[in-house]
């Protein structure tokens, strides 16, 4: 039986978000700093996707799994999407404090396993959370108060190490080591990321199920192994058409990202500072890993724009959508153009006009903005309440499996291709991913727009 959800006010919508924040100063933390603490372990830029892939194949595995647990989760106190908030908050602080003490590259990728998966274990309950909670007419709102947070979350986190460079400590490191500026922030991301659960947890409360004598029976009902997967499986084949539309459309706009991820701080140290990070033996290393560290700061930093111009699109969002009616389609088609356009602005950069790399990230944060709410506001509408969880973590997958292309050889392959392996041309290759991503998603249906 549908159950009738009041409206909720914004600080209660923002209580119930107000996670996301921990979380995207996890993802961000790792957006940002991953690649750098690869290089500096040895790794080549070929090299990048593959270590990558931790990222994307955790998530392939462990969204639908959280979505189907927690679709079938009730208890008192905890509530339904409470408990694995909180399990993964506990888990990511973890990874997150260790990561950079990894000597090998084999440990840095390992704590990207760990650190991919718990994060993604908090993740996918709060998309839920907002169609669990919100009634159709706030939704939009909903989605885009997440984006607003998100928003603040990866601008702050991504400026860590250069705001605690510039409270004295040090971001130069010997041959091989990590710098103190990225233990630093690290740390700050594990605290963050646990508080800001804690608050959503202990101030949303979560309605039980309207039947809940018959939601524990049909829990009984599928309990296992096999009647999970075959629940999972079942969901897959018979997910909505609408589900695909939007499926395809956030293949290329995750593949955009996942290249930025990857390829951003490589790219850009070289192709706009021309501080590429040095082999261990070459002549004048310590120079130029200074310079290396320095420009890796730059890029976290203007990468960290785009959260800012996210929060800001978010908000403006945020005060129309409470008033008004949107047509999100048309929303997300302009903004994944404008993000198209900001990866193809860095290729007209030097060190004379690096200053201008903020704008760029500027514009790509609108297409970050609406990644993170629009897509989720026309699904929300097509799925039925007691599968919100499962689908959830089902249409997740649509997130990771671009991810994977692109860590499998997708990303240097096309680049080969295209751009003869220049590794500035995996910044042309986010653009036209993102143009593309605009484009298909006129062709979802005007039902949900």
């Amino acid at each position: 039986m549908k159950q009738s959800k009041n409206r909720l006010s914004f600080w209660q919508i923002w209580n119930m978000s107000f996670g996301f924040l921990g979380i995207q100063f996890g993802f961000a933390l790792q957006g940002g700093n991953m690649s750098r603490i690869f290089q500096t372990l040895g790794a080549t830029p070929d090299e990048l996707p593959g270590l990558w892939i931790a990222a994307p194949l955790t998530g392939l595995l462990v969204q639908p799994i959280i979505g189907y647990l927690s679709d079938r989760t009730w208890h008192p106190r905890w509530g339904r999407r409470r408990p694995f908030f909180l399990v993964g908050a506990i888990l990511s602080s973890f990874a997150l404090f260790f990561m950079p003490f990894s000597s090998a590259l084999w440990m840095a990728a390992g704590f990207l396993w760990i650190l991919d998966a718990s994060i993604n274990i908090s993740m996918e309950p709060f998309r839920a959370l907002v169609a669990d909670k919100l009634p159709e007419g706030q939704r939009n709102f909903g989605f885009v108060i997440q984006t607003l947070i998100i928003g603040i979350g990866t601008w702050i986190a991504s400026n860590l190490p250069w705001m605690v460079t510039q409270l004295g400590v040090s971001n130069e490191a010997p041959s091989g080591e990590i710098p103190d500026s990225v233990f630093y922030s690290f740390a700050i991301g594990a605290v963050v990321f646990l508080c800001t659960i804690l608050i959503t947890v202990f101030t949303t409360d979560e309605d039980p199920p309207g039947d809940l004598a018959q939601f524990e029976k049909d829990k009984q009902n599928s309990a296992g192994f096999f009647s999970g997967l075959q629940e999972i499986v079942k969901s897959i084949a018979g997910m909505p058409k609408v589900m695909l539309q939007l499926g395809i459309v956030q293949f290329f706009s995750w593949f955009a990202f996942f290249t930025m991820w990857s390829f951003a701080t490589p790219a850009l140290t070289e192709h706009v500072f021309e501080a590429p990070n040095p082999l261990p033996d070459a002549v004048g290393f310590e120079v130029s890993s200074a310079r290396f560290n320095d420009a890796a700061n730059e890029v976290s930093s203007a990468m960290g724009v785009y959260g800012l111009s996210s929060m800001v699109f978010a908000l403006l969002l945020a005060f129309y959508t409470s008033r008004f009616k949107i047509n999100r389609r048309w929303i997300h088609a302009v903004s994944m153009a404008i993000g198209g356009m900001g990866f193809a602005g860095m290729l007209a950069l030097d060190p004379a006009t690096s200053s201008n790399l903020g704008w760029c990230f500027a514009c790509i944060g609108i297409a970050w903005g609406s990644i993170l709410s629009m897509p989720y506001a026309m699904l929300s509408s097509t799925i039925v309440p007691e599968k919100m969880g499962i689908y959830m973590g089902v249409f997740n997958m649509f997130i990771v499996l671009p991810q994977i292309v692109a860590a499998l050889g997708g990303i240097t392959w096309l680049n080969d291709l295209f751009y003869s392996g220049e590794i500035s041309g995996t910044m042309q290759l986010a653009g036209w991913s993102c143009l593309l991503s605009g484009i298909t998603v006129m062709f979802v249906s005007k039902e949900v727009g």
